[in-house]
C-alpha cells in the first residue's frame, strides 16, 4: 500500500503545479507527462476537488486553477535550487537589458522562498558557475520584455529599424515569435512593409512604438515557420 501511494503523492503534487504554473491544461497532457492514463488522471483531479483545490473544467478545453486562488509556495529540491542559480547565471550574460533585470528579479523572489541552508548554497555556486559569451555583460537591447508582451496580445509594433548594413526603415510588424541564436534574440514577424514573415534582430531595433491596434493570431507554429522560410 505504501509503495503505491508514493508515485501517486508525487504526482498528484505535479499535477497540482502545473495546474498553477498554465492557464490551461488538457488531460492528454497531463496523461502524456506523467506516463499514465487518462482514466488516471481524471481520478487525480477529483482527488485534488475533494482536499478542496478549486479546479475548473472548461469543456474541451482542460483544466484550470480558479483565478485568484494561491497555495502556499512549495520548497525547491537542492537539485531544483541549483537549476535556477545555473539559470540565473546564464541569463546574466544576455544582451537584452530587460530580459536581466525582469529574470533577475523573479529569481530573487523565488530564492526568498528557499530553505536557510539552501540560500548559503546558492551563494557559493553562484560564484563557481561560469559562462563564456558576452564578457563584458554589454546590454545592446532593450526591447524583449516589450516585443514578448506584443506577441502574447497581438499587439501591431512600429519600429524604427537598421539593418547590419545599416539601411534604416520604418515598418509596422504582427508580431509572432522570438528565437536566439549565437547570443542574439531575433523578432519573427508579418511585415506589413514587405507582405510577408521577415525576421528582425532585436538590437538592430533602435525605438518601438506599440500600437492600440491589435490583429488575429497567425494560423502557424513556429515549426511551420522554420519549414517554410528558414529551411528551404
Amino acid at each position: 500500500m505504501e509503495e503505491k501511494e508514493k508515485p501517486r503523492l508525487s504526482r498528484l503534487t505535479a499535477i497540482l503545479t502545473q495546474l498553477q504554473s498554465k492557464r490551461i491544461i488538457t488531460a492528454k497532457q497531463l496523461a502524456e507527462k506523467h506516463n499514465v492514463s487518462l482514466r488516471t488522471i481524471y481520478r487525480d483531479i477529483r482527488t485534488l476537488e475533494k482536499s478542496g483545490i478549486p479546479i475548473v473544467t472548461e469543456e474541451g478545453k482542460g483544466y484550470s486553477i480558479m483565478e485568484g486562488y494561491h497555495l502556499p509556495p512549495v520548497l525547491f529540491t537542492e537539485d531544483e535550487a541549483n537549476a535556477l542559480i545555473t539559470i540565473e547565471q546564464l541569463a546574466i550574460k544576455n544582451k537584452d537589458l530587460s530580459f536581466v533585470s525582469n529574470i533577475t528579479s523573479a529569481l530573487e523572489k523565488i530564492k526568498a522562498i528557499l530553505r536557510y541552508s539552501q540560500k548559503g548554497n546558492a551563494d557559493l555556486l553562484a560564484d563557481r558557475i561560469y559562462f563564456s559569451g558576452n564578457n563584458s555583460e554589454e546590454k545592446t537591447s532593450n526591447n524583449l520584455m516589450q516585443i514578448q508582451s506584443a506577441i502574447t496580445q497581438c499587439r501591431v509594433l512600429t519600429i524604427d529599424y537598421h539593418s547590419s548594413e545599416n539601411n534604416q526603415t520604418v515598418r509596422d510588424i504582427e508580431p509572432f515569435a522570438i528565437y536566439s541564436i549565437h547570443g542574439n534574440f531575433l523578432l519573427i514577424g508579418f511585415c506589413r512593409l514587405r507582405n510577408d514573415f521577415r525576421h528582425f534582430r532585436i538590437d538592430f531595433i533602435k525605438k518601438i512604438v506599440d500600437q492600440t491596434e491589435t490583429f488575429s493570431p497567425h494560423k502557424m507554429t513556429i515549426k511551420e515557420y522554420f519549414e517554410k522560410y528558414v529551411k528551404n
